[in-house]
Order: structure tokens, then sequence, then C-alpha cells
């Protein structure tokens, strides 16, 4: 089961949530290091935090419809109206809490690197508070028979680990699995791709849009020309260009959205809404439809681009201003 759900790595290794632990049973030494690691970026992405939630929630509706009917204890219900009301109080309660937790799991990222023992204990935090509310909710609105708080609570606390922590795992994992596919996506191109064939450097060279991963290594070199739009995925960007024979191609790598937007600042590559930045030089038409504005690149493979009210004002400006800053692409 613990090799199905691990990637091999490198050096007989294999790689647990981007931990490279050893061929078999990791050491003492090895479990510590897998602890004090750093926690990947992607697992605390905002989708990634979301989607958390929203199959934990559903992992858990499914969970407690099975397991009511066999239990004397469980006092959920859907058939009472008190009992149904209790049951929607609790459930409400239960994902507003996992929601706030998750916001500010999100929020906090940006003061501290979180290593993999503090996402534990954070994800531990959560499931014995939803335990806790239970076993409040048990004890003082639905008459439990003969029980004490601590049979309650205990006993909340293994199927809360099931409905909450067994969904956490198998959201971690596959987020872990859609990330390392990236990331091989990413590896099988060439070191650097241009958009040109290769030609002697020339005095008289036009200056090239260059975009960098996260480390800083140089991935793509294109002519602005030649570039559409850059789409946003998840941790990564998609950079659609055409080549010399003018075929519309797709690139992706490694890099923030707002790191491309906050490093062209001032260009002529701008944001239209949260997942796009276009070239604006590429629109052929702009045009006000009901849901807003939206950008036409002229080319029949590429959908029209959505502007949002947030970027209505900066795309507009592109097209009204006297002296539009087209041209900075131009330099």
């Amino acid at each position: 089961m613990a090799e199905a759900l691990a990637t091999r790595a490198g050096g007989g290794g294999i790689l647990v949530f981007g931990a490279k632990i050893s061929k078999f049973a990791p050491t003492k030494t090895e479990r510590l290091m897998i602890l004090n690691k750093k926690l990947p970026a992607f697992l605390l992405g905002k989708y990634q935090l979301i989607g958390t939630v929203t199959f934990s929630v559903l992992f858990a509706l499914v969970f407690l419809n099975i397991y009511i009917p066999f239990s004397d204890t469980a006092w959920f219900g859907l058939g009472d109206s008190v009992m149904f009301a209790l049951t929607l109080a609790y459930a409400t309660a239960a994902i507003l809490t996992l929601s706030f937790s998750r916001v500010l799991m999100y929020k906090t990222k940006k003061y501290f690197e979180m290593p993999f023992w503090t996402y534990i204990l954070w994800c531990c935090c959560e499931i014995i508070t939803v335990c806790a509310f239970y076993t409040w909710m048990t004890l003082n609105l639905t008459a439990p028979m003969d029980e004490g708080w601590w049979d309650i609570f205990s006993r909340s606390l293994l199927y809360g680990a099931i409905a909450i922590g067994v969904p956490y795992i198998i959201s971690g994992m596959y987020f872990t699995i859609i990330d390392k596919n990236n990331t091989i996506r990413v590896m099988n191109y060439e070191n650097v791709v241009t958009d040109e064939a290769d030609v002697p450097k020339t005095t008289g060279a036009k200056k090239k849009i260059t975009l960098f991963d996260n480390s800083g290594t140089l991935k793509l070199s294109l002519s602005p020309e030649n570039l559409y739009y850059i789409e946003s995925d998840d941790n990564y960007i998609k950079v659609w260009y055409t080549d010399t024979k003018g075929e519309l191609k797709q690139y992706m790598l490694r890099c923030r959205l707002k790191t491309v937007e906050e490093s062209f600042k001032g260009s002529g590559l701008v944001r239209c809404n949260r997942k796009y930045i276009v070239n604006i030089k590429k629109v052929a038409m702009l045009r006000k439809e009901s849901e807003g504005y939206v950008l036409d690149l002229g080319n029949e493979a590429i959908p029209p681009l959505p502007v949002t009210k947030t970027y209505t004002d900066i795309i507009l400006s592109h097209f009204t201003d006297e002296s539009p800053l087209l041209e900075v692409l131009e330099d």
C-alpha cells in the first residue's frame, strides 16, 4: 500500500510528499528529516486547500451515511425535524471550522515556512476541534444514554480520523502525483525553448521576452509578436505562442502568474483576469458583451479571453489613452 502511494526517486529511494527516503523502511533519522522538511508549496495552494476541504466534506457525508445505520449511539438523522436541525447545525459548524482553518493556513504561509510536523499537527487540531464540538452537542443537546464525555469523545476521534483524516491523506497524495506529473512534463522540454530557429546573433537583433522558472533558470525566449497569452495552471504557467511555421504552441514552466505580471509591469503584457495575461498587441478585437468585455486574439484556435471588472480599466486604458503602452514591447 505504501509503495503504491509513493513515487520512486533517484538513488534507489522513494519520494513521499516530496521527501526522499530510503528504499526500505525509513530510519528514525529519515523520519525526523521528513517531519522537519518544508511542506511543498503546492499543498498550500488556494485550489488545493479548497479541493481538500470539499473532498473531505463529501467523503465524510458518504462515510457517515454508511456508518449511521449500523450504530446504536449516533444521533445524526434526516427524518425527525429536531435531529435534522441538529445535524444541519453540526455539519455547518464543522464545514465552517475546516474552511476557516484552511483560509488561516493559506494566509500564514506568507509569514513562515510550514514544515511537515506543523502541517500534521494542524490537521490533528482540526479533527480534535470538530470532534470536541460533536462531543459537546451530544452531551448537552441529545441526551446520551449513560455515557461519559470521554467515551463519546474517544469514539468521535476514531470516526473523525477516518472521516477527515483519510480524505486529507488521499488529497495530499493526489496533489503530489499531479505536481510530479507536471514536473515531468516540464523536464521533457529542452533547457531553453525559443520560437525561432538558431540564427547568428547580430547587434541589431530584436529584444526577446524571456521567462524564467522559480529557480531562476531561463526556460523560454521568444519574440513579442509571437506571444499570444499566458495562462495560469496552479503553480505553473502555460505560454501560448506561434513558432516560425505559424503553428500555435504551448510551453509549460513552473512559475507563478503573479511573478510574470510584476516582471512585465508597464509593458504590453497585461493581466485581463485572475487566470490570463494577454499580449495587447495580439488583440484583434475588443468587444462588450452582457457579462463584460472580451478579447479576441484573431486566432481560431484561441478562445476569446474574458476581462473581469478588476482589470477592465487597465485593459481599456490601452485602447483609449493617447499614448498607450503598446510600444514598450517594441523597444
